[in-house]
């Protein structure tokens, strides 16, 4: 058993103080960039200072808590922002963590290391797409983000930067060899934990996410004179395909394949006009890349074919590309073996079906995720939790898991 643990007491005060900026109902709403956002980030500044770190906001949003100790230095966190409406810990969780981690860690004389913390800008895309983490990792351009513009309001991104103080402030990219390594912790939000009884997922890797527009084209008419086996109607065009999409994707899909058609669009959309067009977004997520190629190629051979018969015509285009990331193993050993140290091991290996700022700083050093249950799988909604007992062993195991990866 190691000599000093996390605080749990500490870990829930912290939670619940983040949870009490911009609360809604039993939940937390704090868009990117909102003042409660601000006010979390703010924050996040006073606790990196109280535990002896350096503390900086860069010129996207965002925060860093560094140290001089010497040794090697393990990167932790998360991000503090939230979907419109919805939960508390999704985010907070593992910046708090990380911050934990920090403190217990880098006061450690037996510790030869430290953990340096992290808390990422816009994980939750009200922007973009991961644009803090993607920002360190130097995949973000000075013309991505004059392009961007918050999802609910259009707020221009260089808009919300000005009025957080931060415009013309220079953009903190990873400097090579500062880091062993990036550990995040999160919430299931699934119910796999749970309905197993078990305290830790142990994540094997995180999933792409590819997103493509289908468009249906028909013939915009009258609702009441235009007889049935002449209408080119839009909308039934694409309710059919969706069903035939649920139809065959199961032959050909992998064993965690998953696919939502996220939202539907009828032109012009009114009750007396038969849709002359009609859209849908469609997600496809897994970790094998091959297993979306053939899904991808089976969607655009069932566009093909629907066009082929009629009487209206589909089209597919491709909006987002989501590269699975595969976390380092030697991490997920140092997580296991931390479940046994301070959990019973009451730990299981599974995959990430939603993305996380992990799977971008995967793509310039070693990273690792650790999961706790998530409450009825519930997440993006003000009902997500996690039981106290659950969230402190988390922090337990998160804090021993980072004491082996500094070690060796």
């Amino acid at each position: 058993m190691p000599d000093v643990r996390a605080d749990g007491h500490r870990v829930l005060a912290d939670l619940h103080a983040l949870r009490a900026i911009g609360a809604y109902k039993t939940g937390v709403h704090k868009p990117t960039f909102s003042e409660p956002h601000k006010l979390s980030l703010e924050w996040l500044v006073q606790k990196l200072r109280e535990a002896d770190l350096s503390a900086t906001i860069d010129g996207i949003g965002n925060v860093f808590g560094t140290t001089t100790k010497a040794g090697p230095k393990l990167l932790a966190g998360s991000h503090l922002e939230s979907q419109n409406h919805a939960g508390w810990l999704d985010g907070p969780l593992g910046v708090v963590y990380a911050l934990e981690a920090a403190r217990v860690l880098n006061a450690d004389a037996s510790v030869n290391g430290a953990v340096e913390v992290a808390a990422w800008c816009d994980e939750e895309g009200h922007f973009g797409h991961f644009l803090g983490s993607r920002s360190y990792v130097g995949q973000v351009t000075e013309a991505d983000i004059d392009a961007a513009r918050d999802r609910t309001s259009g707020r221009t991104m260089r808009d919300a930067l000005a009025d957080m103080g931060l415009a013309g402030r220079p953009r903190i990219t990873a400097e090579p060899g500062r880091h062993v390594g990036y550990l995040e912790a999160h919430i299931e939000q699934g119910d796999t934990l749970e309905s197993g009884r078990l305290a830790i997922g142990v994540v094997t890797s995180i999933v792409g996410i590819w997103q493509y527009q289908i468009n249906f084209a028909g013939e915009q008419n009258h609702a009441g004179t235009t007889r049935m086996a002449v209408r080119k109607d839009a909308g039934l065009a694409l309710a059919k395909f969706c069903v035939a999409i649920d139809e065959r994707f199961p032959a050909a899909c992998g064993p965690r394949t998953v696919w939502t058609t996220g939202r539907i669009t009828l032109d012009p959309g009114a009750p007396s006009i038969i849709p002359g067009g009609a859209e849908m977004l469609f997600q496809i997520r897994d970790d094998d890349p091959s297993v979306i190629a053939r899904l991808e190629q089976l969607l655009r051979t069932m566009a093909d074919e629907a066009s082929a018969k009629g009487p209206c015509t589909v089209s597919v285009t491709k909006l987002r590309t989501g590269a699975p990331a595969m976390m380092n193993a030697g991490f997920q050993d140092a997580i296991e073996a931390a479940s046994k140290a301070v959990a019973g091991g009451r730990s299981i290996r599974m995959p990430s079906g939603a993305g996380h700022d992990a799977q971008m700083l995967a793509t310039v050093m070693p990273a690792g995720m650790l999961f706790v249950p998530s409450i009825g799988g519930i997440s993006h909604h003000w009902t997500e939790n996690t039981a106290d007992a659950d969230i402190v062993t988390g922090a337990e195991v998160f804090v021993e898991a980072c004491r082996r990866i500094l070690g060796g």
